[in-house]
C-alpha cells in the first residue's frame, strides 16, 4: 500500500455529516496526544518524590523544554501541510525529497539548540528567577535533554509525515509504547532500582531520551518501507534550500506562536518564585495536570482543522459553521466537565505530587480557581485553530498574542501585587474568562467568506 493510495481513502469532507467527521478525525489524536504529555506527567510524579527542592528545580525547567518542543511542532505542522499537499498532487519524488530534507533540518536545528542552550543554561534560569542552587539540580536534566534533542524531537516530525499519508493510528501506536517505555524507566533510572545507579533528574532526563529514541527507530523504519524518505537525498543536498523553504514558510510562524505559553508560563515562575519553591513548584505540578486534563481538546482543534479547510476551500461556510459550532458547544461542555473533576477532587490529586503542606495549599488553590474558567478561556484556542485552517494564520497569531502578552503577562504582575499567589491564580482565571467571551464574540462573525 502506497501513501498515495492510502491517503485518498481518508475520504471528502466536503460531503456527509460534519459532526460524524468531526467525531472521526478526533478520536485517534487522543492516545498519541495523550502519551506525548504523559512524559512530563510523570516525570513530575517520580520527581516529585525526591521532594520539594528537586520538584521546584524541575518545574523551571518546563517552559524551556515546551519552548524547544515547540519549535519542532511548527516543523512537524509545516510537514503535514506541505507533504499532504504534495501527495494530493500525486509527487512522490518530491515528497521524498521534502522529507528527506526535513529530518536531516530537523538534526541540524537540533545540534544548534543544544549548542546555544547547553551555556546559557544559568542566564536562563537565572533570568527566570531560579536561585543557584536549583540551577545546579535542574543542570542535571537539562544537559542531557539538550544532548539529547534530536532523539526528542525526531518522532513529532516523523509521526507528522505518517499522519499526511493518511495513517493517524500509527504515530499514536508509537507515542503509545513510548510513553509507556518512559514510565518504566523512570523509577528504575531515577532511583535506581534493579541494580542501576540511582541517577535521579538526570536518571529523569535519561528516560525520556531512550524512550523517544525508540519512537524515533520506530518511525524512521515504517517512513522508509512505506517510501516516505530516501536516503540518496541525505547524500545528495540538491534543493535542500526549497525543501527548507517549503518547510520553515509555515513552520516558523507557527514555532513562534506555540512558544508563547512557555513564556508566560517562565514569567509566572518569575513572578511566583518570590514565595519561594513551593509556589513555583505548585504551579510546574498544576500546568502538567492541565495539559494532561485538556488532551481531548487538543485533538478536536487538530481534528477539525482539516474539515473547516476542506469546506471553506469549497465554499461551502454553512458546513464550516455547523462544524466549528459543534467542536465549540463541546469544548465548552468537556471544560466544564473537567472543571468539575479538578474541583471536587483537588485535595487528592495534591495528595499525588506532594506532602508538603506549603505546596499542596498552592496547588489546590491553582485546582480550585483556574480550572472554573476553562469554558471561556478554552474557546482562544479552539478559534486559533480554525482561523489557522482557514487560511488566516495572522489573525490566529493576533488572538494568542493579544492573550498570553498583553494580557496574561500584566494581569499576573498586577495580581500578585494585590494578593500574591492566589492573585496569580485569579489574574490567570480573569484573563481567560474575558479573552475567551470577547474572542469568540468577535470571531463567529469572521467564519463568514471575505
Amino acid at each position: 500500500m502506497t501513501y498515495i493510495a492510502s491517503s485518498s481513502r481518508r475520504g471528502n469532507l466536503t460531503e456527509g455529516s460534519t459532526r460524524s467527521h468531526l467525531v472521526r478525525m478526533t478520536i485517534p489524536m487522543i492516545w498519541g496526544i495523550l502519551a506525548i504529555i504523559s512524559f512530563q506527567l510523570v516525570d513530575t510524579y517520580y520527581i516529585s518524590l525526591l521532594g520539594t527542592e528537586k520538584l521546584a528545580a524541575i518545574s523551571y525547567t518546563f517552559p524551556v523544554t515546551y519552548g524547544i518542543f515547540s519549535i519542532f511542532i511548527g516543523i512537524g505542522v509545516a510537514t503535514s501541510s506541505v507533504l499532504s499537499r504534495l501527495i494530493g498532487e500525486k509527487k512522490p519524488d518530491l515528497v521524498k525529497r521534502v522529507t528527506s530534507h526535513g529530518l536531516l533540518l530537523v538534526l541540524l536545528i537540533s545540534l544548534l539548540v543544544a549548542a546555544i542552550g547547553i551555556p546559557l543554561i544559568n542566564p536562563i534560569f537565572r533570568a527566570m528567577g531560579a536561585d543557584e542552587e536549583a540551577i545546579l539540580l535542574l543542570k542535571d536534566y537539562m544537559v542531557p535533554y539538550f544532548i539529547g534533542t534530536f532523539f526528542l524531537s525526531m518522532p513529532v516530525v516523523g509521526n507528522a509525515a505518517l499522519r499526511a499519508s493518511g495513517d493517524t493510528v500509527t504515530p499514536a501506536i508509537i507515542m503509545t509504547i513510548a510513553a509507556v517505555a518512559n514510565a518504566i524507566l523512570d523509577p528504575v533510572m531515577i532511583f535506581g532500582l534493579w541494580g542501576f545507579p540511582r541517577l535521579e533528574l538526570f536518571g529523569a532526563a535519561l528516560a525520556t531520551i531512550l524512550a523517544n529514541f525508540c519512537a524515533m527507530v520506530a518511525g524512521l523504519t515504517i517512513m522508509y518501507r512505506r517510501g516516505l524518505f530516501d536516503l540518496s537525498h541525505l547524500k545528495n543536498l540538491h534543493d535542500f534550500g526549497d525543501s527548507t523553504k517549503r518547510l520553515m514558510t509555515i513552520g516558523l510562524p507557527v514555532a513562534i506562536t506555540s512558544m508563547l505559553p512557555a513564556f508566560v508560563n517562565s514569567t509566572i515562575n518569575h513572578i511566583l518564585s518570590q514565595d519561594g519553591d513551593a509556589a513555583v513548584a505548585a504551579f510546574g505540578a498544576a500546568s502538567r495536570i492541565e495539559a494532561f486534563t485538556l488532551v481531548i481538546m487538543m485533538a478536536l482543534s487538530i481534528g477539525m482543522a482539516p474539515i473547516i479547510g476542506q469546506n471553506w476551500g469549497a465554499a461551502q461556510f454553512h458546513r464550516v459553521r455547523d462544524t466549528v459550532k459543534d467542536a465549540l458547544i463541546f469544548s465548552v461542555l468537556w471544560s466544564c466537565f473537567v472543571a468539575l473533576i479538578l474541583l471536587v477532587f483537588a485535595h487528592q490529586i495534591a495528595g499525588i505530587f506532594s506532602q508538603d503542606p506549603e505546596l499542596d495549599h498552592y496547588l489546590i488553590l491553582f485546582l480550585t480557581i483556574v480550572p472554573l474558567s476553562y469554558p471561556l478561556g478554552n474557546l482562544t484556542h479552539g478559534w486559533g485553530s480554525v482561523f489557522n485552517a482557514t487560511g488566516r494564520p495572522k489573525i490566529s497569531a493576533i488572538l494568542l498574542f493579544t492573550k498570553m502578552i498583553i494580557l496574561m503577562i500584566p494581569a499576573c504582575f498586577i495580581g500578585h501585587y494585590f494578593g500574591g499567589v492566589m492573585g496569580v491564580f485569579l489574574a490567570i482565571a480573569f484573563v481567560n474568562i474575558i479573552a475567551g467571551a470577547g474572542f469568540h464574540f468577535w470571531a463567529w462573525k469572521k467564519t463568514r467568506p471575505v
